[in-house]
C-alpha cells in the first residue's frame, strides 16, 4: 500500500538533540485539550473494535493474525492495497486459519485499492494496522492519529528525515489524544530478550563501555535483472514491485531490516540519542538498477565516550549471524540468535535465561496493544520508535556520504528521498543514483 508523502523541508522548525529528547515532557505538560476522538478508544471489554489492515503483504496478514488472535471481540472489517492480489491472497490466508476464520468480515465494497486507499480503511475502522512500504508511513501515520484511530505501525517509522520530524509530531497529537501506537519493534516485546536488556540496565555487566551489532544475511527481496520487467508497467509501478531496493521506498537493508539490531543497541543506551556517527559501505553485486548498498558498517558515539558499532550485509554465501555484544566494567553480555536459549551473561554475576517458555513475540505485542486499549491505558512506542529509525538513517547518511554525522544534522536533514505523486502510476521522477561516499553530498 503507497501513497505520496508531502515532505516540510521548507516550514520544519529546525530541531535540536535537546529538543528531541525534550518533546515527550513538552507533550506531558499540555493539559486542558479537549479533543474528540474518532475511535472508540476505551471499549468496554464486550463491545467490538473494528479493524482496518492497510499493505496486504506477508508482514501485513500476519499483523492481522495477532490482532485477530489477541481478542476476540476484535473483527476485521476493511484492507487496503495497491494490488488486488495482494488483498485476495490476504484474506484467503487469514480465513484459512479456523480460529480466527469469523472474525474475517471484510465486504466486498471494503476491499479498497490503489494509491489512495489507505484512507478509506482509516475512516472505517476503530483500530489500523500499517504494514505498507516504509516510505510512506509517515503520511499513513497522520492520517490515522488525525482520525483518532489507535495504531499498530510496522518498523521503520520513515526513510528520511522529514518523514521522521513528520512522525515526531504524530507522536505528540496521538500522546494528546491517548491513543495507542505500537511499533513494528518485536523484540521489545520477546521475554528472554526484556529480561537480558533489565539485567544490563540494571549493572549486571557494570557501566557500559561498547555495543557491537551485527545483521549479517542474504538478500531480503533481491531485485530482479530488468529484463524481468513487465512489459508496459510504469517506472513508479516497477519500483514499487521492488520497493525494498530503493532507498526512497525502504531506507536501505540498514533502516528496513538491520533497523531490530539498531533498536537494540538503543534499548542498550536506555534510548539516549547518539552524538554522532561515521560509517562505510557499497554495493558489491549487482543492483539491476535498485540503488541500495548490500554492506555498510556504522560506528557510533553516545555521551560519556560509548561506542556503538553495526554491521549490515545482504550477500549471498557469506557468513550469517543477528547478534549483539555488550561490554560493560564487569562483564559481557551476548545475544546469538533467537530463542530462549540465545542470550546470556558472562562475567562477575553470569546469567542465562531459565523462566518460562517464552510466547511468541508478534502476538504479544499485539496482545498487549488491544489489552492497552480495553483497559484505558494506551501504550504509545513512539518516542523510541523514532529515534531507533533515526539512528539507522543517521547510519545510512554517513555511509552513503563517507561524512561523519551528528544527531543534530541527521534531524534538521534538507534530504527528501520520497517524491511528491501527482500521477498515480504515471507520475514521473529520477532514482536517485546509487550513493558514492566522498561524491555525494549531505543535504
Amino acid at each position: 500500500m503507497t501513497d505520496s508523502v508531502h515532505s516540510e523541508t521548507s516550514t520544519t522548525t529546525p530541531a535540536s538533540r535537546r529538543d528531541f529528547l525534550q518533546s515527550g515532557a513538552a507533550v506531558a505538560g499540555t493539559l486542558g485539550l479537549n479533543l474528540s476522538m474518532n475511535a472508540r478508544a476505551f471499549a468496554a471489554g464486550s463491545d467490538q473494535l473494528k479493524v482496518g489492515l492497510v499493505g496486504c503483504g506477508g508482514r501485513g496478514t500476519g499483523a492481522a493474525q495477532q490482532a485477530l488472535t489477541a481478542d476476540s471481540q476484535v473483527k476485521l472489517v476493511a484492507v487496503a492495497d495497491v494490488f488486488r492480489g495482494q488483498i485476495d491472497g490476504s484474506l484467503s490466508n487469514l480465513k484459512a486459519n479456523n480460529r480466527i476464520a469469523e472474525q474475517v468480515a471484510v465486504d466486498e465494497d471494503h476491499k479498497f485499492v490503489g494509491i489512495d486507499s489507505y484512507q478509506k480503511v482509516i475512516d472505517c475502522c476503530d483500530v489500523v494496522l500499517l504494514t505498507s512500504p516504509p516510505g510512506f508511513r509517515p503520511v499513513h501515520l497522520r492520517a490515522a492519529v488525525e482520525a483518532g484511530k489507535h495504531i499498530f505501525t510496522e518498523k521503520p517509522m520513515a526513510t528520511d528525515a522529514p518523514g521522521c520530524r513528520s512522525v515526531i509530531e504524530s507522536v505528540k497529537l496521538a500522546k494528546e489524544k491517548k491513543l495507542a501506537m505500537v511499533a513494528g519493534f518485536c523484540w521489545r516485546y520477546d521475554t528472554p530478550r526484556r529480561e537480558f536488556f533489565k539485567r544490563i540496565h540494571d549493572g549486571q555487566i557494570g557501566d557500559v563501555v561498547s555495543v557491537f551489532g551485527t545483521y549479517l544475511t542474504s538478500p531480503v527481496k533481491p531485485m530482479p535483472p530488468t529484463k524481468t520487467r513487465p512489459e508496459g508497467i510504469t517506472d513508479f509501478e516497477w519500483m514499487v514491485r521492488n520497493w525494498y531496493n530503493f532507498t526512497w521506498l525502504s531506507g536501505d537493508g540498514i533502516v528496513e531490516q538491520a533497523i531490530h539490531t539498531v533498536d537494540w543497541l538503543q534499548w542498550v543506551m536506555k534510548d539516549a540519542t547518539p552524538l554522532r556517527c561515521t560509517a562505510v559501505g557499497g554495493r558489491q553485486i549487482p543492483a539491476h538498477g535498485g540503488n541500495i548498498f548490500d554492506h555498510i558498517e556504522i560506528n557510533y558515539e553516545w555521551d560519556g565516550g560509548v561506542r556503538g558499532f553495526m554491521a549490515q550485509r545482504q550477500i549471498p554465501g557469506c557468513h550469517n549471524e543477528n547478534g549483539l555484544y555488550v561490554q560493560g566494567t564487569k562483564g559481557t553480555a551476548t545475544i546469538r540468535g533467537g530463542g530462549d536459549t540465545g542470550v546470556s551473561i558472562d562475567g562477575a554475576n553470569p546469567w542465562k535465561y531459565d523462566g518460562p517458555k517464552s510466547r511468541d513475540m508478534y502476538q504479544i505485542e499485539h496482545d498487549e496493544f488491544f489489552d492497552s486499549i480495553r483497559t484505558g491505558k494506551p501504550i504509545n512506542d513512539g518516542d523510541r520508535m523514532v529515534t531507533s529509525t533515526l539512528t539507522g538513517i543517521m547510519g545510512r547518511m554517513a555511509g552513503y556520504t563517507g561524512k561523519q554525522v551528528t544527531w543534530d544534522m541527521a534531524l534538521n536533514s534538507k534530504e527528501v528521498l520520497v517524491p511528491e505523486i501527482t500521477d498515480g502510476w504515471n507520475t514521473k521522477f529520477e532514482v536517485a543514483p546509487m550513493a558514492q561516499p566522498g561524491a555525494t553530498p549531505f543535504i
